[in-house]
């Protein structure tokens, strides 16, 4: 059976439709414009033109639709929470689509996606495939993640598993955007982590500069931002391998780029387990922005 997937973002809606789980030769792909801007009704008029479009490319109709989306739907409520595309904050998003398309939508957030792909399609099958457990991580904008178990995704009662970036791992952070003090996402972000260069420094340098130079050895705050980056990540995902055991950890996004956190950020994870040594696997992600769409279509 084919599979069909939508990835929808702030700008763009990427679709796919893929020729099984068991073969995921990639039949067709396009995307379009979210305009998101216009409204709820907007997006969802602009879903239905991509699957019109994808149809058109295939010569092929959709029997269901997997999607992943800036957000998550509340399992006790059906409506959509935590969503950074506004308009979806609590619509029964995924009803309003089942009822435009006339078939069975399954809705994931696009750290679920992402660590689903890398699962199944990505880095994981190549170098452990008998993997069982997988945590897959986005560092870039935000931090967040996904939990893939024999080849489904959790999501937990609340829908929210896999959100490591909001525990809490130290004051230091500041105040986050949900309400809280001192989430992983406050210290290892992107964004955190240019912020505490500029505190340092009074200059304004992106994330891939300031590895740059840390690499180098030419600017000592570049050096002392990556320490604290390794530092804190440390401890920030030993508490996800404590709890989880995962075989793997995909690390995605920007911040996922750095070198360091294969080497001297897993010897710190390391110094916090409940084990005398640390046997996790971690991969570089290989899908690229491909991760989200595929994903999206494996999710059912």
């Amino acid at each position: 059976m084919n599979l069909w997937g939508i990835d929808l973002g702030g700008t763009k809606i990427e679709g796919v439709v893929l020729e099984s789980r068991e073969n995921p030769r990639v039949l067709a792909r396009h995307r379009i414009p979210t305009e998101a801007r216009q409204g709820y009704a907007h997006i969802l008029d602009q879903i239905a033109l991509l699957v019109d479009e994808l149809s058109r490319l295939t010569g092929r109709k959709p029997t269901r639709l997997g999607l992943g989306h800036p957000g998550t739907l509340d399992p006790q409520t059906g409506v959509v929470k935590n969503a950074n595309t506004t308009a979806l904050i609590g619509k029964p998003f995924d009803r309003d689509l089942e009822q435009r398309l006339g078939i069975p939508v399954r809705l994931s957030n696009d750290a679920n996606c992402f660590a689903m792909a890398e699962a199944l399609m990505g880095a994981v099958p190549e170098a452990l495939p008998q993997a069982e457990v997988v945590f897959g991580v986005i560092m870039g904008t935000g931090v967040g993640g996904g939990i893939v178990v024999h080849g489904r995704v959790i999501h937990g009662r609340q829908g929210i598993a896999g959100e490591w970036g909001h525990n809490f791992l130290d004051a230091e952070g500041g105040p986050c955007y949900c309400g809280k003090v001192g989430c992983v996402e406050t210290l290892l972000s992107g964004p955190a982590l240019e912020r505490f260069y500029r505190q340092k420094t009074g200059e304004e340098r992106r994330l891939p500069d300031i590895a740059a130079r840390a690499g180098i050895g030419a600017d000592a705050a570049a050096t002392e931002t990556l320490d604290r980056l390794i530092h804190y990540f440390g401890r920030a995902i030993a508490v996800v391998i404590n709890i989880l055991d995962p075989d793997a950890i995909v690390l995605g996004g920007g911040v996922g780029n750095i070198d360091r956190l294969y080497s001297d950020g897993v010897t710190e994870a390391g110094k916090h387990l409940f084990n005398p040594r640390i046997d996790t696997v971690f991969l570089k992600p290989k899908l690229g922005d491909s991760a989200g769409v595929f994903g999206a279509a494996l999710l059912f």
